[in-house]
């Protein structure tokens, strides 16, 4: 990644950083920095001059001497609290598909079904600036929003990304030759309909991530990568954390947890002509039923639907914070700040 597209991750708070404030309840509220602002709660307000050119980690009392901790959000609060156009994949999970996906420095990464561009901040973050992470989007107003909060979390839209909006077994060929391709992760409702496309794209020992919400989803896809004969067997499994309560003596589970968010199935590309041994156990015809098949479709799984109304909304505040982000890494000599290139169409 350039030094331009790392975000400034310590030394004072500067215009345009976001800082996350913690009041004396444990409430977070995360705000833009702009000279002459303020930030208003009902216990007073607390001028954004008072936090710009303090150490991160600092104390700070508003104007009612209420003090708030401020810090630079870490990249796990930045994706819990930036605009949604879709649902985005949860820190744990993601952290498990850096994992199971081995996604490293200088992969060429595949995503499909971007969202609101969460996991493709933890991707940029993991592949470095000798990597390349190709994403693809169905909906121009979930990469709006997407292509803005990757630009507002690195102040502008790093060069080893690539977004497309339009189908992947389409753009998929014509983005990136068959074969070069390291790791491959689909976030979407039907990832089956992609497999083959995914086994073309592949390099042999290549590694095809599938992040679904529910078991039909599962069932689906684990069938269909068995019955391309292009992968190793699927490996499935789910996240939970639980997190603990400890003061002094009182230490015991917390009473919330997160718990089922979406399952992970992983499997590897095997090369041209490899033919799987046999497992000692193999399935029975038993386990598997044609009249299944219609729990399989999209439509019978469903899809969440966000409004036009909040989708522009959302928009228009990953716009507006991709904005500030650009105005604060403007060189000082008033050069002019880089222009993010469109999406291909």
């Amino acid at each position: 990644m350039t030094d331009e597209a790392v975000p400034a991750s310590s030394g004072p708070f500067r215009a345009g950083d976001r800082v996350q404030l913690t009041g004396p309840k444990g409430h977070l509220h995360t705000i833009t920095l702009e000279p002459g602002k303020v930030f208003h709660t009902h216990r007073g307000p607390l001028p954004h001059d008072a936090i710009i050119g303090l150490p991160d980690g600092s104390v700070v009392a508003n104007e009612a001497g209420v003090e708030h901790l401020a810090l630079r959000p870490l990249l796990t609060d930045f994706v819990m609290s930036m605009p949604r156009g879709a649902a985005i994949v949860y820190p744990k999970d993601a952290a498990q598909i850096l994992a199971q996906a081995d996604i490293f420095p200088g992969a060429t990464v595949v995503e499909a079904g971007v969202g609101s561009g969460a996991l493709s901040l933890w991707l940029l973050r993991a592949i470095g600036s000798a990597g390349r992470l190709a994403s693809f989007e169905r909906r121009d107003e979930f990469a709006d929003v997407a292509r803005g909060n990757v630009e507002t979390f690195f102040g502008r839209l790093p060069d080893e990304w690539s977004l497309t909006v339009g189908d992947l077994q389409e753009q998929l060929p014509a983005t990136l030759p068959d074969g070069t391709v390291d790791r491959i992760v689909l976030d979407m409702l039907a990832p089956w309909e992609c497999v083959d496309a995914c086994a073309t794209a592949l390099k042999p020992g290549g590694v095809l991530l599938c992040y679904v919400a529910t078991v039909t989803q599962l069932s689906r896809v684990a069938e269909a990568i068995r019955a391309s004969e292009l992968f190793t067997r699927p490996i499935s499994n789910e996240t939970m954390v639980r997190g603990w309560h400890v003061e002094g003596l009182a230490v015991r589970p917390d009473h919330r947890m997160i718990a089922h968010t979406g399952f992970l199935i992983t499997a590897r590309r095997l090369a041209p002509g490899a033919v799987l041994p046999d497992l000692k156990r193999r399935a029975s015809k038993s386990d598997y039923s044609e009249d299944d098949v219609e729990a399989w479709t999209p439509g019978a799984l469903g899809e969440r639907v966000v409004s036009p109304k909040s989708l522009r909304k959302r928009v228009r505040e990953a716009s507006e914070s991709a904005r500030l982000a650009r105005e604060r890494d403007v060189p000082e000599t008033g050069s002019a700040p880089h222009e993010p290139p469109t999406a291909v169409d």
